[in-house]
C-alpha cells in the first residue's frame, strides 16, 4: 500500500525551503513588489535555484538535476503557495520540464540541462486555462520558423526560452529574439502574471514531431502538482484567519469562541484535510505511477480548486475589514486561488474527464 505520509526528507526539504522564505518573502515583499512593473522576484528565483538546486528536481542527475520525484516537487510547491511566491517554478521545473523529459535527442537534453541550473526559465506556450489532452492550433511552422500568437501564457515575461506546440511537433524558442514579442496582460493574479506571444518567422528548434504527448505530460503534471500549491495556499488562509479571531475580540470575547464562526473554519478545516489527502495522491501517482497518473491528478484538480477558493473567500470574510485592504496580503491569496481555480482546466472540466475515465455516465 502506497504512504502518503511525508517522509523524513520531504520534511527536511519542506523546513529549508520555508525557511529561505521566510528570509525573502514576506508578505510585505510581495505587495510591494505587485506595485512594480516587474513582478517575478529574480532574486529569490536565484537563491532556489542556485542555493538549492530546486529547478532541476525532476531533472534526471546526469543532465545536471537532481532526480527527485514529483512528491518532493509537490512539497516545494505546497510551501510557495504559502506565500504566493511570484517565481515561476511551476511553469518552468514542472511543466516544461516534464514536457522535455518525454523528448528524444541533444536539443531537449540540452534544454533540460539548462532549465535544471535555474540561470534559463522555460515556459510552455500554451494559455495557463489548457487543459491536460486540449489540442493547439495557434502557431504554425514553416521552413524552421513558427507564425502565430498564444494568449493568456503564465511567466512568459520571466521566460528565456518558449516550447511552443505546433501540428508540426514541438519547437523551442529563444525569447531573445527579433521575431518574439511578450507583451504583458492584465492579469486577476499579479504574482503569476499572463502575457500574449507573438511570433513573427521566429527562428525555432525541433524538438519532438510528437506534440500531443509532450504538451499532455507537461499538463497533466502542472494540474497535479497544482493541487499541493493550493493546499498551502488554503492551510495558510485557515492557520491566518484561526489566529486572527483567536486575538480579534467582540463583546469582550475571542471572535472565535463564536459557535457560527467556529462551524465555518472547521468546514474549512476538514477540505484542507481532504485536499491533502488528493494533492499527495497526485504527486505519488505522478512519481511512482501507482496509480492512474491522468485519474489522479483529475481528482486532485477537481477538488482542490474550489477549496483553495473557498478558504480564501472565508479567511477574507472572518478577517473583517482588516481582509478588505489593500495592505493586507489576503487579496493575494484570493487572486492566487481565483487564477489557479481554471489553471490547466476548469474543475468541471476535470470532472467531465473523471466520468470519462471511470465511465460514469450522465443521469
Amino acid at each position: 500500500m502506497t504512504d502518503l505520509l511525508y517522509s523524513e526528507e520531504e520534511e527536511a526539504l519542506r523546513s529549508a525551503v520555508r525557511g529561505l522564505l521566510a528570509d525573502h518573502c514576506d508578505a510585505a515583499t510581495v505587495l510591494a513588489r505587485c506595485e512594480t512593473d516587474e513582478p517575478h522576484d529574480r532574486e529569490l528565483w536565484k537563491s532556489l535555484t542556485d542555493g538549492m538546486g530546486l529547478a532541476g528536481l525532476l531533472v534526471p542527475e546526469e543532465l545536471g538535476g537532481q532526480g527527485a520525484t514529483h512528491r518532493e516537487a509537490a512539497v516545494v510547491l505546497e510551501e510557495l503557495g504559502r506565500v504566493v511566491a511570484p517565481v515561476p517554478f511551476l511553469t518552468s521545473a514542472v511543466v516544461a520540464t516534464e514536457a522535455l523529459l518525454v523528448c528524444d535527442g541533444e536539443a531537449a537534453a540540452e534544454l533540460l540541462t539548462a532549465l535544471a541550473s535555474g540561470r534559463t526559465v522555460g515556459v510552455l506556450a500554451v494559455p495557463l486555462s489548457a487543459a491536460p489532452g486540449r489540442r493547439f492550433a495557434d502557431v504554425r511552422e514553416e521552413g524552421g520558423a513558427l507564425h502565430g500568437r498564444v494568449t493568456g501564457v503564465a511567466d512568459a515575461a520571466a521566460a528565456d526560452v518558449l516550447l511552443v506546440p505546433t501540428a508540426a511537433g514541438l519547437f523551442a524558442v529563444d525569447v531573445a529574439q527579433d521575431g518574439v514579442t511578450v507583451t504583458a496582460q492584465t492579469s486577476l493574479d499579479p504574482t503569476r502574471p499572463l502575457a500574449t506571444v507573438t511570433f513573427d518567422a521566429a527562428r525555432a528548434r525541433a524538438l519532438t514531431s510528437d506534440t500531443d504527448l509532450a504538451v499532455r505530460m507537461g499538463l497533466r503534471a502542472g494540474a497535479g502538482l497544482l493541487a499541493s500549491e493550493q493546499l498551502g495556499l488554503a492551510e495558510w488562509c485557515l492557520t491566518e484567519t484561526v489566529r486572527h479571531t483567536k486575538e480579534r475580540h467582540q463583546f469582550n470575547r475571542p471572535v472565535g469562541s463564536f459557535q457560527a464562526l467556529k462551524h465555518r473554519l472547521a468546514q474549512v478545516w476538514l477540505e484542507v484535510v481532504n485536499t491533502r489527502a488528493a494533492a499527495r495522491h497526485a504527486a505519488d501517482a505522478l512519481a511512482t505511477g501507482s496509480d492512474e497518473p491522468n485519474l489522479a491528478s483529475a481528482l486532485a484538480q477537481a477538488y482542490a480548486a474550489p477549496v483553495a477558493v473557498h478558504a480564501a473567500e472565508e479567511a477574507l470574510q472572518l478577517h473583517g475589514g482588516i481582509g478588505m485592504t489593500w495592505e493586507h496580503p489576503l487579496h493575494l491569496y484570493l487572486k492566487r486561488a481565483k487564477a489557479d481555480s481554471i489553471a490547466f482546466g476548469t474543475a468541471g472540466r476535470h470532472r467531465e474527464e473523471l466520468a470519462q475515465m471511470l465511465d460514469l455516465q450522465a443521469p
